[in-house]
C-alpha cells in the first residue's frame, strides 16, 4: 500500500510543478500533451489552479504514504 501511494504521490507532484511551470512560463510547448490539466475539458482556464491543487494532492499522498510506512513498522 505504501509503494502504491509514493508512486502515486510522485506522479501527481510531478504534474503539478510541471503544469505550473508550463502554465506560468511555458517552458515547454509540447508538455500540453502530457499534463493533466490540459486534458481535463471543464479545467480550460484554470490551469494554474488545477495545478496547484494537484502537486498539493500529490504532497498529500506523499504525506500519507510516509504515515502509512510508519504505522506498518510499528513506530
Amino acid at each position: 500500500m505504501r509503494t502504491v501511494l509514493t508512486v502515486l504521490g510522485w506522479l501527481l507532484l510531478l504534474q503539478g510543478v510541471a503544469g505550473l511551470g508550463n502554465a506560468l512560463l511555458g517552458l515547454w510547448p509540447w508538455a500540453g500533451r502530457l499534463l493533466v490539466a490540459h486534458h481535463v475539458g471543464f479545467l480550460d482556464g484554470h490551469e494554474v489552479f488545477a495545478a496547484i491543487v494537484i502537486g498539493v494532492l500529490g504532497f498529500v499522498l506523499l504525506a500519507v504514504a510516509h504515515s502509512v510506512g510508519r504505522t506498518e513498522e510499528g513506530g
